[in-house]
């Protein structure tokens, strides 16, 4: 059997690589993946701005490399994704340096210094396509300046890129204005803060344009008040999964600029959801992964998952190392952890309340509403002990108390909650009145005979037998409640 060696064209393919779906931001946060890789501590990104013909450099303290693997570097899929990683090591393809400098750029120029001895590759795309073939410059274009001093000491890496189309519009009619160009760069800032807050909180230091990047922790664990969940290790394909569930305080803990600050590029409705690190790099960030919906009732859930490079597989991770797929092995456990925590965060936000590590509960004493529940049924009650509710009643007399609690429990059977649950319950006509609720049918026909209106116990017991909460009784035995309970009053007889 013969075979075959062919090459696929350098422009088609070129340009497909353009198109792999990166935007400003996770290309940038890819190269400086990159970066990390190279050891490197002290990562340098300037943006500068020139009307159609801005740049963008970034300068690193890494080990370096050699002419050979700078050779290897450049060249459009070097590694094997199959190939086992080093511990810790964030590419994975072989291709993000080319590729996400392309998705910015039609010139990427890679200067290199290792041991002292610089070393110099550039794709120029334009000369590619012009070709048609694979063309790699080993020198810096003529109408690059570029000063290889940037590179401190005996070895680092400089990444240049311009004709900047894709990131400003060169070549074309659409060149971004300044205040555009520097709107995307403070947004790609509060993304790398985020992607590489664990990095940045230990040794790893990156700036942009001077700035010293500012680790942004969507757990806010320094905050006392965040709730710390117990952490759960899952496995898939016998590869470990570490989940940590956290629970943020309730939004009225902060103050306007902490609560801005912990809402992140999204905000808070938006941020909640799981957190996938790998090899302590944020992958993807709020999302719940079609599990549950996004709701304001469990904003304060942020789940974080970490997985090692060798799940990577299992993780489906993309080129772009901005998405993946939930092993199918550990979905419901992920589920079952979500819904816990989203349930949490609801008593905070609705109730006000908050378990401790021990597991109590302290109800703040501001809320309107409670959630009473039982083994059989939960519904919502007015919070009686409410500060603006026990002042009324500490001025009322007996008689107006007893109206205002009796007015209370027919707010509470009337409230949109509970009225749901009513809607759905099948009516039993045959049901057992309990001593409650005979109580409040007899409390309730006293009021309005005293207030003067003139119904008869015909009228007041299909009045009743309509109400949310008495509609289950029937009209029969609502009579016979009042005529034995109410037996002195002549308007019943």
């Amino acid at each position: 059997m013969y075979e075959i060696i062919t090459h696929p064209s350098a422009t088609p393919v070129i340009q497909a690589l353009r198109s792999i779906g990166y935007n400003s931001q996770t290309a940038i946060a890819d190269l400086v993946d990159n970066c990390i890789d190279s050891k490197a501590n002290n990562v340098k990104l300037d943006f500068i701005y020139a009307d159609g013909d801005s740049h963008i450099k970034i300068v690193d303290n890494g080990h370096g490399m050699d002419k050979d693997e700078l050779q290897r570097a450049m060249t459009i899929g070097s590694k094997d994704p199959r190939s086992k990683r080093d511990r810790n090591e964030l590419g994975r393809f072989g291709m993000g340096l080319k590729t996400a400098a392309f998705s910015l750029g039609k010139r990427l120029t890679v200067i290199s210094k290792k041991n002292q001895v610089v070393s110099v590759r550039c794709w120029d795309l334009d000369h590619v396509s012009e070709k048609n073939e694979w063309l790699l410059f080993s020198s810096i274009p003529k109408d690059i300046n570029i000063d290889i001093n940037e590179i401190k000491g005996e070895n680092g890496t400089l990444i240049y890129i311009d004709k900047l189309d894709r990131f400003s519009g060169y070549g074309t009619h659409r060149i971004v204005k300044s205040d555009s160009f520097f709107s995307k760069v403070r947004r790609i800032q509060k993304y790398l803060e985020m992607v590489f807050h664990v990095l940045l909180e230990r040794n790893i230091k990156i700036t942009i344009n001077g700035n010293d990047l500012l680790p942004w922790n969507p757990f806010i664990e320094g905050n006392l008040r965040c709730y710390e969940g117990e952490v759960q290790y899952l496995f898939s394909n016998e590869k470990i999964i570490k989940v940590t569930p956290y629970v943020l305080p309730h939004p009225s803990t902060f103050n306007k600029t902490e609560y801005r600050e912990a809402g992140g590029m999204k905000g808070w409705r938006d941020q909640q959801g799981f957190y996938v690190y790998r090899e302590n790099r944020m992958i993807t960030h709020g999302d719940w992964f079609g599990m549950f919906p996004k709701d304001a009732v469990s904003e304060l859930v942020r789940i974080k998952i970490d997985f090692t490079n060798e799940a990577d597989e299992e993780w489906k991770l993309d080129v772009k190392k901005s998405t993946v797929t939930i092993p199918e092995e550990i979905k419901k456990a992920l589920e079952s952890i979500g819904r816990n925590y989203r349930q949490l965060s609801q008593e905070i936000m609705l109730y006000r309340t908050k378990s401790s590590r021990s597991g109590e509960k302290v109800k703040g004493s501001l809320n309107t509403w409670e959630l009473n529940s039982n083994d059989n049924n939960s519904s919502y009650v007015i919070n009686r002990n409410h500060p603006v509710l026990t002042n009324i009643l500490k001025e009322a007399d007996d008689n107006i108390k007893r109206k205002i609690n009796l007015f209370l429990k027919l707010v509470e059977l009337g409230s949109p909650n509970n009225l749901l649950k009513t809607e759905t319950m099948v009516k039993e006509k045959e049901k057992k009145v309990n001593e409650n609720q005979k109580k409040m049918i007899i409390e309730y026909a006293e009021i309005l005979t005293n207030s003067g209106i003139k119904l008869n116990l015909e009228q007041i017991s299909e009045s009743m037998s309509l109400m949310t909460g008495f509609e289950s009784i029937d009209i029969d035995v609502i009579k016979d409640i009042l005529k034995k309970g109410v037996l002195h009053n002549e308007q019943y007889r």
